[in-house]
């Protein structure tokens, strides 16, 4: 139940482009992320819309105490999906 309402929170974020950064990669991985992965993910959730987007179109750094490895996960993820489509 944890997994299926992560990947629902990563498809319904209020802004469409963060839908389709967070959706697939929750698609993707969610049910093979090992219990800490899943926690910094759901963490990572809960950050606001605008600065995610900010932070992985690589327009800001995120702050210091940002999880700079799971965002790097997910830039990678998102080039390799998009040249994938």
């Amino acid at each position: 139940m944890r997994r299926k309402r992560l990947r629902y929170r990563a498809w319904h974020r209020g802004t469409r482009e963060m839908d389709l950064i967070l959706g697939p990669f929750a698609d993707a991985y969610s049910d093979i992320l090992a219990e800490p992965l899943l926690r910094r993910f759901e963490l990572l959730l809960g950050e606001e819309d605008t600065d995610l987007l900010r932070w992985l179109m690589g327009q800001e750094a995120p702050p210091a105490d940002a999880d700079r490895e799971l965002l790097d996960q997910l830039i990678a993820f998102r080039a390799t999906f998009s040249t994938a489509r």
